[in-house]
């Protein structure tokens, strides 16, 4: 036999030796410690595990394209049931889970939805998962959403100073858009103010910022405030005058003026001047003008030519 390879044998067998022992024997406290560590770490994350189930109610949102809209709520809140470890179970903040259903894709109609873990999505940590819902299926009705334009009424509350009356109300913008499910927009003839405070008035006034809301709340205003101006003066009466018509003889005009109290009390013929115009028809018709300091708040009614 050769002598080197003779040799070779004891070498080899000191050598395996020597890695066996670097391994298993020499810092054998350090590494029985990072192998107990790394036990504990595997059971921690495996082992020590327990898994259960959970029942929670939650909202249920259900989600439709920008063109439609539901107009029905068929199921405020539906019963999940999740499954995962225990640990992760109890931390869920189970106030802040929401189910959500898409349906998007869905077109203006009445239908019945599948509720299953397939269909609904509920935003759960990793390890948790939803595995039933209660109901298994609701009836929803998506309507197709239309815009319209419509006139704003201005709402009041309490009432003018003893003798004063309001005499007109302007709003700006007096006109404003509402979007909504169409069966209501197309039935919808006007939104309006929140009340405005009149009480003990004598003067006019402008109320600005003004909330609007719709006599429907599943129709949405798009302009959500306006300004009201208000025009209040002293209560208005009605007198008759009588003036002759100018290139008319014997013609008489007769008239009602309607306007504040102290002023028409104390108005007479020589405040009212007649005109003679042309009408639509091309025909001299006469008119009655009010003079001075009348012509701000007084109207002509009731006119007729004798």
């Amino acid at each position: 036999m050769d002598e080197s390879v003779s040799n070779s044998q004891p070498a080899r067998k000191l050598f395996f030796k020597h890695i066996l022992r670097k391994i298993f024997l020499e810092d054998w406290a350090l590494k029985l410690l990072a192998l107990i560590i790394t036990f504990a770490l595997w059971l921690g994350v495996t082992g020590l595990s327990t898994p259960t189930k959970s029942r929670i109610n939650v909202p249920l949102n259900l989600g439709v394209s920008s063109d439609a809209q539901l107009t029905n709520v068929p199921q405020p809140q539906v019963e999940i049931e999740i499954s995962g470890d225990k640990r992760k179970v109890d931390q869920i903040a189970r106030g802040e889970l929401t189910a959500f259903v898409d349906l998007t894709e869905m077109k203006p109609g009445d239908w019945v939805v599948s509720l299953s873990p397939d269909t609904v999505f509920v935003a759960l940590p990793q390890g948790v998962k939803l595995v039933d819902v209660v109901p298994g299926r609701i009836g929803v009705n998506i309507e197709a959403v239309e815009e319209k334009e419509l006139e704003v009424k201005a709402e009041t509350t309490g009432n003018v100073a003893v003798g004063y009356e309001i005499y007109n109300s302007t709003v700006l913008p007096s006109r404003i858009r509402v979007r909504g499910p169409s069966s209501i927009i197309r039935i919808l003839e006007y939104v309006q103010t929140d009340r405005v405070d009149i009480e003990g008035k004598k003067d006019g006034f402008t109320a600005r910022q003004i909330a609007v809301t719709s006599p429907d709340p599943k129709a949405a205003v798009l302009n959500t405030v306006v300004d009201v101006d208000f025009r209040i003066g002293e209560k208005r009466i009605e007198r008759t005058f009588s003036l002759p018509v100018p290139g008319m003889p014997g013609k008489t005009v007769s008239f009602v003026a309607y306007g504040p109290r102290s002023l028409l009390s104390k108005a007479n013929a020589d405040d009212f001047k007649v005109e003679i115009y042309l009408d639509d028809q091309g025909e001299e018709a006469p008119r009655v003008v009010v003079q001075d300091e009348l012509q701000a708040t007084v109207e002509i009614r009731k006119l007729k030519v004798n």
